[in-house]
């Protein structure tokens, strides 16, 4: 298993959080742990690890307009 933590721009609540989480780990073998202080993603990856892009891709389409970058 690989873990990666990212920092997240554009979180504001506790529902942004959720909203970026649910996103994240609507990839398969993807589970992640988002929080707000600090703005952090902290993603375990089983099988496939998605790149910086992959997960960008999938938090536009379905959590909205939060910025992804590698830490």
């Amino acid at each position: 298993m690989t873990k990666v933590v990212y920092k997240v721009e554009g979180m504001m609540c506790g529902h942004c959080v959720t909203h970026v989480q649910k996103a994240l780990e609507s990839l398969p073998g993807v589970r992640a742990e988002v929080s707000l202080e600090p703005a952090l993603a902290v993603i375990e990856f089983s099988d496939k690890v998605y790149s910086v892009s992959e997960l960008q891709a999938v938090i536009a389409e379905k959590a909205g307009d939060y910025i992804l970058q590698e830490q």
